[in-house]
């Protein structure tokens, strides 16, 4: 069962080989790469620009060792260039595809904000996920418990990225409900928090916020 609520058959994903772990993952679990028109190395995260794919799992150990190693080369098997900044362009454009993608859930009905609405909805069992900024107070949100644990909670954005989603200026709670986009956000999500790994939350670090 995945975070959104619905049965997913991994066999029937397409798999590829991280350049930098030799692991064989599900697509969905790694960030694919090509050679751009001048020969630097560019994140394709969409996973539809031309030419050969270059596979990093979406974890932040990976992707800095294919830079520093300068994996990129070998797997093009051409003298590409990988910028210094590669992990971080990573990080950026996830965090940018989050926010785009719950922002859309939103307008779809599908996601929600606000610490009562939040909890009327994860009482009626319509919220399948539930979302928690990282940098909210932490008294605030233990009064909410995720639909299904851990694998239904997704809280590494900060209040300011659920904000920009929400059309707010922050946001500390919000809720997924069941759907296509839900999915979708799961799964960006996800890519975004082992990115994220070992590096505080990236920008969600911070001080507590007032709940909202």
């Amino acid at each position: 069962m995945t975070r959104g609520g619905r049965k997913k058959d991994r066999a029937a994903e397409t798999a590829r080989k991280c350049i930098a772990t030799g692991d064989i993952l599900p697509t969905a679990e790694l960030i694919r790469f090509v050679t751009g028109p001048d020969g630097t190395v560019v994140p394709d995260l969409a996973g539809k620009l031309p030419g050969r794919g270059m596979w990093v799992k979406a974890e932040r150990a990976a992707l800095s060792r294919a830079v520093t190693k300068n994996l990129f080369p070998r797997a093009a098997k051409a003298p590409v260039k990988t910028p210094d900044d590669l992990v971080a362009q990573v990080e950026d454009q996830l965090q940018a595809r989050v926010v785009s993608l719950l922002a859309l859930a939103r307008k779809a009905g599908q996601a929600i904000c606000g610490f009562e609405k939040v909890r009327g909805s994860l009482d009626t069992g319509m919220a399948v996920v539930l979302l928690q900024a990282a940098d909210g107070s932490e008294r605030g949100k233990s009064k909410l418990r995720a639909p299904d644990g851990p694998a239904s909670y997704i809280g590494w954005l900060s209040a300011r990225e659920l904000g920009l989603a929400f059309g707010r200026d922050s946001v500390i709670h919000g809720a997924l409900t069941a759907g296509g986009l839900t999915m979708r956000v799961v799964e960006e999500a996800t890519r975004l928090a082992g990115v994220r790994e070992n590096d505080d939350g990236g920008s969600a670090a911070g001080k507590d916020t007032t709940d909202v």
